[in-house]
């Protein structure tokens, strides 16, 4: 339920040629306002999966309706969408941004609109006499959006990745979730590994290298790790998105499973945040990934791989004298399954069981290549 009621654009006698972004000329030689999935999805700077997420799952979709064609967005349409990202981009959970967005009245939406900082007079767009164009502000398209993550470069990277560290660390400190949340937002087009090792790790590191008198029930390690968790499951679900989007069968079809690789960590050991980093940049990499968790055991881990008969096998460990028996156990039952096993500087290479197929690797950048030269292979 939306509050208030608002003139939305009709038409106005047709000019010039059309250019995609509105529709086409209707009766009397009229063209309807409006504009396309790609048309708003270019002026926030977000994916058109995205869009089309948001109007399936939330309502956020185009309200005005041509006869014989597609829906198009409206100037209210586009003002409820920035409202949502803008929430989005500030912690707010999705689906309490996209019930903000539908309830908010038009002065708020109009409000809003003009005191965003990335918007701009558009001379293209069509509104009726109740908004003239010349002053209707719509999305400026920024070159990645704000959705891949602000102040980043065309490679996903922070322009100043040092200061980026600093206000992570600052803001687990103050125990700010959504802050963080933000800060660590990778966006579609983003690399996981590079976010990993450029701002995630050094983050890590000097975190638990400070003293922090904290108050009960707050550990900023711990808001660390979960805005990390976070991050990761954005990134998955809009990367997720785009590729059906794009190539049709979701993710999870079968038909995408064919060539799986499995992550695990050591018997005993919680699944370390690095292992769904690992995931993460997988699946970036076009590579179906899925993280173990939960109690498996030697026994009951050869079941789950002989039952997903995964391409690659990979564990990693935090502790530093890490039990290796689920390597050895998975190597005696499948002899001539790819193992690769992710050692941290303080780790003792010798403790690994030597096999043919069982691969070493120091490093998040060297891991990550090995297991994809197998499993894109």
């Amino acid at each position: 339920m939306t509050g208030g009621s608002t003139s939305r654009p009709t038409s106005v006698p047709g000019q010039g040629h059309d250019n995609g972004d509105t529709e086409g000329t209707t009766t009397g030689g009229a063209r309807a306002s409006g504009y396309t999935v790609a048309s708003v999805a270019r002026r926030l700077g977000v994916a058109a999966a995205t869009l089309r997420t948001w109007d399936r799952r939330y309502g956020l979709g185009p309200s005005s309706h041509v006869a014989g064609a597609h829906r198009r967005y409206t100037g209210e349409d586009v003002d409820r969408l920035l409202l949502m990202r803008e929430l989005t981009l500030d912690g707010v959970a999705p689906a309490e941004a996209a019930r903000t967005a539908l309830a908010a009245g038009q002065d708020e939406l109009r409000r809003r609109a003009l005191a965003a900082e990335d918007l701009h007079d558009d001379p293209d767009v069509v509104t009726s006499g109740h908004a003239p164009a010349a002053v209707r502000p719509v999305l400026r398209a920024i070159a990645g959006g704000r959705d891949a993550g602000a102040g980043r470069d065309t490679a996903g990277l922070p322009v100043d990745p040092h200061a980026l560290v600093a206000d992570i660390v600052d803001a687990a400190i103050a125990y700010d979730e959504s802050r963080c949340d933000e800060l660590l937002r990778i966006g579609v087009d983003g690399d996981p590994a590079a976010w990993w090792a450029d701002v995630v790790e050094p983050a890590r590191q000097r975190l638990v290298a400070r003293v922090v008198l904290a108050g009960p029930g707050e550990a900023p390690e711990v808001l660390l790790n979960n805005a990390t968790l976070h991050a990761l499951r954005v990134f998955q679900a809009e990367h997720g998105d785009e590729v059906t989007e794009r190539s049709g069968p979701p993710v999870s079809h079968p038909s995408r499973l064919g060539r799986i690789v499995l992550v695990f960590s050591a018997i005993g050991e919680p699944v370390p945040v690095v292992a769904h980093a690992l995931a993460a940049a997988l699946v970036a990499h076009g590579v179906t990934a899925r993280v173990v968790t939960g109690p498996a055991g030697a026994h009951r881990s050869i079941e789950l791989v002989t039952m997903v008969q995964p391409v690659a096998v990979v564990t990693v460990s935090g502790l530093t004298q890490p039990p290796w028996h689920l390597v050895e156990a998975i190597h005696e039952a499948h002899p001539a399954l790819p193992i690769f096993v992710g050692l941290g500087r303080d780790q003792d290479e010798t403790a690994v069981p030597l096999a043919h197929q069982v691969h070493r690797a120091r490093s998040f950048p060297g891991l990550l290549h090995e297991v994809l030269a197998v499993a894109e292979g």
